[in-house]
């Protein structure tokens, strides 16, 4: 069962052509979980988005591909909430911003981290899943832009967007809903699987742990986490995936330092006692050390 919903998971999270597709789009159901109070995780094709809604205006964090956003507006409206006011992009993957060019047109204002607007302003090219995004039309693209942090004062509730350099990518940052104890982390966490890390973009696994340390920071016993992929989660669930990942870091940067190649360190097998609990989701243990060991520094 586990092995099902993980590969489920991972074919949400690559992105592939096949789930932009608007077919692909008539046969994926939004799901509305509550978190908290006003707060919601919708769960669909791609990155899971983060809902508040109140008087203030509807407040969405990350909006998954183009197809799905009349999905997700319906789903919004279902939930008490209206067309988003706000709409802040975690990152630039096309999972997490293809809806913004619908929104942004409809009047939904973009925030990002600057490297994100940047990043969709270009275009991009994810090789291992041999996946390009074109340029953004200008409604697409962030409209503020921040270099370290923002926050947002609306619903009654503090919202703070801190970014977190070369995590996942060169532009993730994750959200902190303070009074609620609620925190989206983009993707920054992969909840239960190997993340995906962007390292032709600026991603590394040492940034991912440095991240994980400071949303970890935050967090209590009772700080409820929406992870970028996966099921809600909670501190322990992060805890657990923390450790993951400074074990992955240690072992594979001992095989670097002994002068062995990306071919060699697979070989060596570092990740097998890991495999079981992280190695059926998006990738294998061995797969998932050819995208990375390029980013263990």
């Amino acid at each position: 069962m586990i092995s099902k919903l993980f590969t489920a998971l991972a074919v949400m999270a690559t992105g592939l052509a096949l789930l932009a597709t608007d077919a692909a789009a008539d046969e994926t159901a939004i799901s509305t979980m509550p978190v908290t109070g006003n707060i919601y995780m919708l769960t669909g094709q791609g990155g899971n988005i983060g809902l508040f809604i109140g008087e203030d205006g509807t407040f969405l964090i990350d909006d998954q591909y183009a197809p799905l956003t009349e999905k997700i507006v319906a789903a919004i409206k279902s939930a008490g909430g209206e067309e988003p006011k706000f709409l802040i992009n975690t990152h630039y993957h096309a999972d997490h911003t293809g809806g913004n060019e619908h929104l942004g047109h409809s009047g939904s204002l973009i925030f990002s981290h600057d490297n994100v607007r940047e990043s969709l302003r270009t275009g991009s090219y994810l090789a291992p899943f041999e996946m390009k995004s074109a340029a953004a039309t200008p409604e697409g693209l962030p409209v503020v832009t921040f270099s370290t942090d923002l926050s947002f004062h609306l619903n009654g509730e503090t919202v703070h967007a801190i970014h977190m350099p070369h995590a996942h990518t060169d532009g993730d940052s994750f959200i902190h809903f303070k009074s609620a104890n609620v925190i989206h982390t983009g993707d920054i966490f992969f909840n239960g699987f190997y993340p995906f890390i962007d390292v032709s973009h600026g991603g590394s696994v040492k940034g991912m742990i440095k991240a994980v340390e400071q949303i970890l920071a935050l967090a209590d016993d009772r700080t409820r986490i929406i992870p970028g992929h996966g099921p809600l989660a909670d501190k322990a669930q992060l805890a657990s995936y923390h450790q993951m990942l400074k074990t992955a870091y240690d072992r594979l940067k001992n095989l670097q330092m002994a002068g062995k190649t990306v071919q060699e360190a697979v070989a060596a097998k570092p990740l097998a006692d890991l495999e079981e609990t992280w190695g059926h989701g998006l990738f294998t243990g061995d797969r998932w050390i050819e995208l990375v060991y390029s980013g263990v520094y």
